[in-house]
């Protein structure tokens, strides 16, 4: 397998509109990449340079160690699955995935090896003498992978594959592309979706896009713990992080950071920040705050607005003095907490995050 360079990548319309901005990325053999990024920001564009179907305005894609701006997709070792299957609906499964072997004139025994193997591999044995149309939307899914994985590419594109499946077939679906994951390891695959769950469950590493930017590159857990900006910490976690508008008042062997005229926190220094007073942006997910009994415990308090009660857990929606947008907590369990009452709410000073007021993280 291969991997694949991405230097100073960019994608400029014929109306200037430029859609993707000097794009770095090095993914290593074997990886499992997954672009995200909330719709418009580019990632389907920059899946779709790397297969050949979009030109490159500027710099340079190497796959393999072979700069292949100019190598057109049939030839770049790349095998894509597409979100609309894209099967042929008069062949039988097996005919289907068989199909790009026949044309590369492979030997009948050697395809029906190939075939039978990917079969196998993705549970679609007994339905290989069935047409698509007999077949589930995830079943034609996978007869699509599976005509991917026969074609042995360098490098497996998936765009968006499971978008056109309902809630139950995604997460089957996604199941079946982990153990895929885990049954080729040397295989290197790069796959686009606007799921942040897809992202965060197959991804050995996410690329957050937006607006044509990488806003973020690391392991699911370090967009999730570390987030390097406020916009990966509101997309990144469900519900997103509360980001509250707030000011350093001062920095030493711990910072003080002041969210409202009344609401101070304490929180480790800040690394790097010597500075007396700054504006800055206060970050708490919302599975970090806990519910205290008094005041005098927490940093927030405020008044539930709205509780959605979601059987394993809680939510509440506090407005709280001082914020413009209603903070989230989100508690294990049922709560008789109700609408109007007064909550307070404390978090570990480890689970805080603070980001300077051009969104970029300082601390860490």
């Amino acid at each position: 397998m291969a991997d694949v360079k991405l230097t100073h990548v960019k994608k400029i319309y014929s109306n200037k509109v430029e859609v993707l901005k000097d794009i770095n990325l090095d993914i290593k053999k074997g990886e499992f990449i997954v672009f995200v990024g909330p719709s418009g920001c580019g990632k389907s564009t920059l899946l779709r340079m790397i297969s050949g179907l979009e030109e490159i305005s500027a710099g340079t894609l190497e796959i393999d160690g072979q700069v292949v701006n100019d190598i057109p997709p049939a030839l770049r070792g790349i095998a894509m699955v597409f979100q609309s299957y894209a099967l042929y609906p008069h062949m039988s499964v097996y005919d289907n995935m068989a199909f790009s072997l026949q044309i590369a004139k492979v030997g009948k025994e050697s395809i029906d090896q190939q075939v039978r193997k990917a079969a196998d591999m993705l549970q679609l044995t007994p339905y290989l003498d069935r047409l698509p149309k007999a077949l589930s939307g995830g079943q034609r899914q996978r007869v699509a992978i599976g005509r991917a994985i026969v074609r042995r590419p360098k490098v497996f594109l998936f765009d968006e594959p499971l978008s056109n499946l309902d809630a139950a077939l995604r997460v089957a679906t996604r199941m079946e592309i982990a153990n895929l994951k885990d049954s080729m390891p040397d295989s290197t695959m790069i796959y686009v979706t606007h799921d942040q769950v897809e992202a965060m469950t197959l991804a050995d590493r996410i690329v957050l896009l937006s607006a044509g930017n990488i806003e973020q590159v690391g392991s699911p857990l370090d967009l999730y713990e570390h987030p390097a900006n406020v916009f990966v910490a509101k997309f990144i976690g469900s519900p997103a992080m509360n980001v509250v508008p707030c000011r350093i008042e001062k920095t030493g062997e711990q910072t003080q950071v002041s969210l409202s005229s009344t609401v101070m926190v304490e929180t480790p220094i800040i690394t790097g920040s010597s500075e007396q007073a700054k504006a800055a942006f206060f970050g708490i997910r919302p599975e970090d705050l806990l519910v205290v009994a008094t005041e005098a415990e927490g940093f927030l308090s405020g008044q539930v607005t709205f509780v959605e009660s979601l059987g394993e857990a809680t939510l509440l929606y506090v407005t709280v003095p001082g914020c413009e947008e209603m903070v989230i907590a989100k508690q294990a369990g049922t709560l008789k907490t109700q609408r109007g009452d007064t909550v307070h709410l404390s978090a570990l000073p480890e689970k805080m995050h603070l980001f300077d007021d051009k969104e970029v993280s300082y601390r860490r």
